[in-house]
């Protein structure tokens, strides 16, 4: 809820503090944003544009695809991370299915997206998260060492912001995929690669505000049917890349359902 985590929130437009005043949240200097009836906030600073903002349908797939339980090693595995972790920032959270499954009976959880379908159902993925619509590229409508972790899977890495956000003795938290991610579906239809230098590149693209202080990966295998194929890929960046079309022709032809190959790299720096 937006009341356990308005203490870490700041107006995006002035950066003083936010308080909630019944169905909205307003900083000193009279900046208002209404609370949606759903439970989140949109912090969005005026006249910013929700641009690559996962729509509805996106939401609703993810949310089917997470649902059915096919991440759920990699959920488990972040939880054992955060295990004892007071409050969390999941920047990038989507529906807020990792969110929810690292907070424990001491930690709360605040779920930041762009998408506000996202956000909509962040915000009863869990009792103890407060979701809000935010720009991960743009300064974040967060107080200064106000979280102790910032999780970070599949998504967008300000470092400078996540550095700012965190306490000194916080960590930032990262899942990407390895090049082993999704294996023979790569040249079946015809997908974006993995190369073997992204974790080198997300090094040092973190470089000059954190260091990598543990790495380990985490491979699955998922047997997926066709329908469960297609809301993978569209999951991840060959979404964009691959005609709707080509792929579902492509998808026909393979066995259902098909051995997937799943390789995460989960990362912590401090």
């Amino acid at each position: 809820m937006l009341a356990d985590i308005v203490d870490a929130l700041r107006c995006p437009l002035c950066a003083e503090p936010l308080a909630l005043v019944d169905r909205s949240l307003a900083c000193p200097a009279r900046h208002s944003f209404d609370v949606a009836r759903q439970g989140y906030a949109n912090l969005l600073p005026g006249g910013a544009r929700p641009g690559t903002a996962d729509t509805s349908e996106m939401v609703r797939a993810r949310s089917a695809f997470l649902g059915a339980g096919h991440f759920a090693p990699l959920a488990a595995a972040l939880g054992s991370l955060l295990r004892g972790t007071g409050r969390i920032l999941d920047a990038g959270a989507g529906t807020g299915y990792y969110l929810a499954a690292v907070l424990n009976a001491d930690s709360v959880g605040i779920a930041l997206d762009l998408s506000k379908h996202a956000a909509r159902r962040a915000a009863r993925a869990h009792p103890r998260i407060g979701a809000v619509v935010a720009d991960l590229w743009q300064d974040l409508p967060l107080r200064s060492a106000s979280v102790d972790a910032v999780l970070n899977v599949f998504a967008p890495r300000n470092a400078a912001e996540y550095r700012r956000v965190l306490r000194p003795d916080g960590a930032l938290f990262t899942v990407t995929p390895s090049s082993r991610h999704l294996g023979p579906l790569i040249a079946e239809l015809g997908l974006l690669t993995v190369d073997d230098r992204k974790n080198e590149r997300t090094d040092d693209a973190l470089a000059g505000h954190f260091a990598l202080a543990s790495r380990d990966t985490l491979d699955l295998t998922a047997d997926l049917g066709h329908a469960e194929i297609a809301t993978l890929v569209g999951m991840g960046p060959s979404a964009h890349h691959v005609p709707a079309d080509d792929l579902a022709e492509r998808i026909a032809k393979l066995p259902d359902p098909f051995p997937v190959p799943l390789s995460f790299v989960l990362s912590v720096y401090r």
